[in-house]
């Protein structure tokens, strides 16, 4: 008696609304970016919350009292939301292209291939310096195709800086 082989079910296409690529290596951002992002939600709710505190003083109407418990739930939200968006943004150095990963509700993954980069920033604003952070933003002939890397620390954002445009430049050179 032979036994027969069941051949295994073809897995068909991948699945693109599959979160990432599972055969790259992803590269994460600094957890001090949640300090950045957060610092900077607590100055953009200081005026409202501000805002509505006097009215509220002065006036003693009970809207006010809303405003400032609507803004401080919105406030709570958001917390819950940059500490999870910045666990969700990441990076990948393949051989032809850098991909690009970040979002929770709607994700996003950037592909960038180096032959298309025309030039490559580095930025740091007080709030990131004062973290030691910067951002490598990527400029490439599609303004919509434009990917920024935030959350890396000074060292391997000039490293990534100085190996896309090396790359960029060898890419270019072979068209």
């Amino acid at each position: 008696m032979t036994e027969e082989t069941v051949p295994a079910p073809d897995p068909g296409p991948p699945d693109p609304l599959a979160p990432w690529p599972d055969t790259v290596r992803w590269q994460r951002v600094s957890r001090d970016l949640i300090w950045v992002e957060l610092l900077r939600l607590a100055l953009g709710l200081t005026v409202p919350l501000v805002g509505l505190a006097a009215g509220w003083a002065l006036s003693g109407h009970g809207l006010f009292g809303a405003g400032i418990l609507a803004v401080a739930l919105l406030g709570a939200w958001r917390v819950v939301a940059i500490v999870r968006a910045v666990g969700a943004w990441g990076y990948a150095e393949r051989a032809d292209d850098l991909l690009v990963r970040h979002g929770l509700l709607v994700r996003r993954l950037s592909i960038v291939p180096y032959s298309r980069m025309q030039f490559v920033d580095v930025s740091a604003g007080p709030l990131e310096r004062a973290f030691d952070l910067a951002t490598v933003q990527l400029h490439t002939a599609a303004a919509a195709s434009d990917a920024r890397v935030p959350g890396l620390r000074p060292a391997e954002a000039a490293r990534l800086r100085d190996r896309l445009t090396a790359l960029g430049e060898d890419r270019a050179e072979g068209l």
